[in-house]
């Protein structure tokens, strides 16, 4: 009668230890990592991704920056410090932004408004921008105001950037974020379908159990504030 030929003892003894070796090597290596809270595990990857905005002389890579936390929870460095006089509540400002995310599945650049050549303006505290970017602007007690020309990257948690956009509408998964509808910077979606979808899953989905910190590198410049 044909029968499968037996396994020898060697065999039998190999498999299941080489699975106990390499588990046990999976543990200690996550035992190495530090998951004590969700923001330090999600803002790590922010801090090697090179700059996406490209306006430096040299692409900067964040890992050689020096990154600081103010109270508010707001991460900055300077990749470039500006010149010239700063900007207080009350007056208007111009930048360019480069936005990408700590928690996105496909890549973490969203959008760039150097894309479609219009700088994102508005009125230091009217209430239609972020306070992350606010504060990064203007800034605080622990965190030094932007000069024109200045070149800075801000990691913001979700209550400083996109949590009002998030709210669970009853029968509806996303919030109507377009442009002008609620707090900016907004990727257009008319001349960015693709980037405003990518943002509005990241952060307009009530769905989504988090929402991850929110990276900027932002350009800011002088005279355009008010062109």
């Amino acid at each position: 009668r044909f029968c499968c030929p037996r396994k020898s003892l060697a065999t039998m003894i190999f498999f299941p230890t080489l699975v106990l070796l390499l588990a046990s090597s999976t543990t200690t290596a996550l035992q190495k990592l530090d998951f004590s809270s969700r923001r330090s595990f999600l803002a790590a990857p922010a801090s090697v991704v090179p700059l996406l905005y490209t306006g430096l002389p040299s692409p900067a890579v964040a890992a050689d920056l020096q990154f600081s936390t103010s109270a508010s929870g707001i991460q900055w460095a300077d990749a470039k410090v500006g010149s010239g006089s700063t900007k207080k509540k009350g007056e208007a400002v111009a930048i360019d932004y480069a936005m990408s995310t700590t928690g996105a599945r496909y890549g973490s650049k969203i959008y760039s408004n150097k894309d479609s050549g219009v700088p994102y303006r508005w009125v230091l505290g009217d209430g239609s921008t972020i306070l992350g970017l606010e504060e990064a602007i203007i800034g605080s007690n622990d965190v030094p105001p932007m000069q024109p020309g200045g070149v800075r990257r801000v990691i913001v948690p979700a209550e400083l950037a996109y949590a009002s956009l998030a709210k669970p509408i009853p029968g509806m998964q996303f919030q109507e974020c377009q442009e002008g509808t609620g707090v900016g910077p907004i990727p257009p979606s008319k001349v960015a379908g693709e980037e405003f979808n990518r943002f509005r899953n990241i952060y307009c989905n009530a769905n989504r159990p988090y929402q991850p910190d929110l990276v900027l590198d932002i350009k800011m410049y002088g005279k355009r504030a008010s062109e």
